[in-house]
């Protein structure tokens, strides 16, 4: 007597056919696809780890530079803050700003400018 596919007969199971060539060739591919699938998943936590990674670093060399700039401003504005108690404490005592500026032509005396040798026989006139 042929087994049925009722579901009430308890002593029954339900016989797939035996696999065909087509079913085992989907499983074959099946099996294939989610090992790939894995790697795939795998190497993409790599690659979110290791940029995790990265950001952290360079965030942490951020942070070095910005606590190095904030000393450095912190130490040029106690500079500034030197030199300009000293240009306040000098300002009333300095005798060039209280005598008038000298004409320009005694400013520009001191200064030595390149005069062009004449002694070439073209430009003698």
């Amino acid at each position: 007597m042929p087994h049925s596919s009722d579901s009430s007969d308890s002593s029954s199971f339900s016989q797939s056919p035996p696999p065909s060539k087509q079913d085992s060739s989907d499983d074959v591919r099946k099996v294939q696809r989610r090992e790939k699938n894995r790697i795939a998943a795998q190497k993409s936590r790599l690659r979110q780890t290791q940029k995790a990674d990265t950001l952290h670093l360079e965030s942490e060399d951020l942070e070095r530079q910005n606590a190095a700039l904030r000393r450095e401003i912190k130490q040029l504005t106690e500079e500034m803050k030197h030199f300009t108690s000293m240009l306040n404490s000098h300002e009333p005592l300095c005798s060039i700003l209280t005598s008038p500026p000298p004409p320009p032509e005694v400013l520009y005396a001191t200064h030595s400018f390149h005069q062009p040798h004449i002694s070439s026989p073209r430009f003698q006139h």
